[in-house]
């Protein structure tokens, strides 16, 4: 079963405000074929609310629809990092860690140590969610927090033929327009972990950006996915 793409307003970004999308749909071997491959992120106000934000993470990027969906693996954590000082080390990490059918949100809070060497912040729960299989199934806490985890379909438009060509120098005319154009990842599903939460559980950017010229505050935000050693 192809999953559909409109994932807490991801099919209306356009008018959502500001969107920041990271993709990196090939990752080293290690993490290749499970969720401690991070093949997305996205972060954006929400569409409902204009006083919260959603986190988007898509992890492990072949799902296909006709075979078994994928499961998290128990053994990763993955933690949303939030920079609000501006010098791009996280100040609080929202996390996530699967436990049999059901996923554990921790944080927003400071980490116990920045970079990869953090742990699982357990004194700081968030909420949890069961992870959905055929039907999404969403969890609201009584702060206000939205929780999603399981399959959605693969958001990333690529037409990874047309790329190969360009840079082995096979495509003279460049890119395809649209219309012309194959979405490779059309019909496949990621991992989807979504999280939509109130800005003031998140605190106030010290920093200003060029992104803030709209009047938006921004967060300097990334992904990271650490394996159990």
């Amino acid at each position: 079963m192809k999953k559909t793409k409109l994932l807490f307003g991801l099919g209306i970004l356009a008018v959502a405000g500001i969107v920041l999308v990271a993709a990196d749909h090939i990752d080293a071997p290690g993490t290749t074929n499970n969720t401690a491959d991070v093949a997305d992120f996205y972060g954006f106000e929400s569409p409902s609310n204009d006083a919260n934000t959603v986190f988007i993470v898509d992890l492990q990027t072949n799902v296909l629809p006709d075979l078994a969906y994928g499961t998290f693996d128990e053994d990763v954590l993955t933690e949303i990092n939030i920079d609000i000082t501006g010098d791009l080390i996280e100040d609080m990490v929202i996390q996530a860690l699967p436990r049999g059918d059901t996923m554990y949100f921790f944080g927003p809070a400071a980490p116990t140590a920045t970079g990869l060497n953090g742990d699982v912040l357990v004194n700081s729960p968030l909420g949890k969610v069961v992870i959905s299989a055929d039907e999404a199934v969403t969890a609201t806490t009584d702060a206000g927090v939205s929780l999603f985890a399981g399959p959605r379909q693969d958001a990333f438009f690529f037409d990874f033929g047309q790329f190969n060509k360009v840079i082995g120098g096979e495509a003279p005319e460049g890119f395809l327009p649209a219309g012309e154009a194959t979405d490779t990842f059309d019909g496949a599903n990621t991992m989807s972990l979504v999280v939509e939460i109130p800005n003031a559980m998140l605190g106030e950017p010290d920093a200003m950006t060029s992104l803030n010229v709209v009047g938006v505050p921004v967060y300097k935000t990334w992904v990271t996915t650490n394996r159990k050693q």
